[in-house]
């Protein structure tokens, strides 16, 4: 099960031009709270608090307790959206989703892969992981972290599909279940270019060694440095 942790918001104004800009260089996140049959909140987030906890959990599946400034009850969200700057990691805006308890919801779960395979360590082989996240439907209080399966007994060219996964009791899974996860595949051979072999006589300068007049040029040349 996802762990849950708590991240400190502030309400904010409506939308106004520049309102988000110096919100960010006052060191916070403009931030949105939406769900079903509630309405949308506009808040915001500390920087260094999100960035420092986003790095700790899988952002995607964790539930997110949000602790609003002069709200009482603390409201339970999940991250359906983060944006970020496009030439650096600062966060931009995010946009959280209200959940209710009791109420199933879609979200992804991360896949992670264990072992060595047989392929790998006996043939060469390489391991290509071809699912990363899987679709599920549970309830808030059943999200799992991620979801683990052994591939030490892959061999090469073989490989585990999505009905291998064992999925906990309760989850729904919201993908087709022939869908290869992951493969041992037969390593590929970058074949290096042919070099054509070169014809004739090697040209240094504006004329080849073997001439008679670079014969005769050579000849007098030696019989100069003879005669110092």
């Amino acid at each position: 099960m996802s762990t849950e942790v708590i991240l400190s918001a502030e309400k904010r104004e409506g939308v106004r031009k520049g309102a988000n800009r110096k919100l960010r260089a006052n060191g916070r996140v403009p931030a949105i709270l939406y769900g079903k049959d509630a309405e949308p909140a506009l808040l915001s987030v500390d920087a260094y608090e999100t960035e420092r906890l986003f790095q700790q959990i899988s952002v995607e599946n964790t539930i997110i307790e949000l602790k609003v400034e002069g709200d009482r009850t603390k409201i339970q969200a999940l991250v359906r959206e983060v944006q970020v700057e496009a030439l650096r990691p600062d966060l931009v805006h995010i946009d959280f989703y209200k959940i209710q308890k009791g109420v199933r919801l879609e979200v992804d779960i991360p896949v992670e892969l264990s072992g060595i395979p047989n392929g790998v360590r006996n043939d060469g082989g390489v391991l290509e992981q071809l699912i990363h996240e899987i679709p599920v439907r549970c309830l808030p209080d059943q999200i799992p972290e991620s979801i683990e399966i052994d591939v030490t007994d892959l061999d090469l060219q073989s490989s585990l599909h999505v009905s291998d996964l064992a999925i906990p009791e309760g989850i729904e899974m919201l993908m087709d279940l022939e869908r290869t996860l992951c493969v041992v595949s037969v390593p590929r051979v970058i074949a290096e270019p042919e070099v054509a072999e070169s014809v004739g006589t090697e040209v240094i300068g504006d004329e080849t060694t073997d001439t008679p007049e670079a014969e005769e040029r050579g000849r007098n040349q030696g019989e100069e440095h003879g005669e110092s």
